[in-house]
């Protein structure tokens, strides 16, 4: 049975876009790539319509190419109680209002049994802090924990 994993917007920015000057976020976009190749295709990948959201803003052809890197991937279905853990995780992470999509992705990550959350956002969802509170706030509730991590650190499944 292969890995899930749901792969939250940023992943998808840094595969499509143009080349960065910036040496940090030219290695995000290398390592992006040579996930997107190498690990993808061994997972069962998901996203969900925050993500399609998310991906579909700005300039309208950036939004298409991001787009259509996820159009064969299934959506996570928003539930009632990803609403509730979404409000949770927002409430005692402190998730600014501007970043609420964050706190959905992680409840839709978690209340779908996913094995990993893949991201670049390293301030409200792939952290060692994000990942300790929201492993107490599941395990309360009886909810298994995705590994929050980057693709970098998921090159191997």
């Amino acid at each position: 049975m292969n890995a899930t994993v749901y792969i939250e917007s940023s992943v998808i920015s840094y595969r499509t876009a143009r080349p960065s000057r910036d040496i940090v976020a030219a290695a995000h976009q290398r390592i992006t790539q040579e996930w997107w190749d190498a690990v993808l295709p061994q997972v069962d990948a998901y996203v969900s319509i925050f993500v399609i959201e998310e991906i579909g803003l700005g300039d309208p052809s950036a939004a298409e190419l991001r787009l259509s890197c996820v159009v064969s991937l299934p959506l996570l279905e928003v539930t009632s109680e990803v609403d509730e853990l979404a409000r949770e995780y927002h409430a005692r992470l402190q998730i600014p209002d501007r970043a609420l999509g964050d706190a959905y992705h992680l409840a839709l990550a978690a209340w779908h049994g996913m094995d990993y959350l893949v991201s670049w956002n390293c301030t409200h969802i792939a952290s060692g802090r994000i990942q300790r509170t929201v492993e107490e706030i599941n395990s309360a509730r009886g909810i298994r924990t995705p590994f929050l991590c980057t693709p970098e650190e998921l090159m191997e499944v």
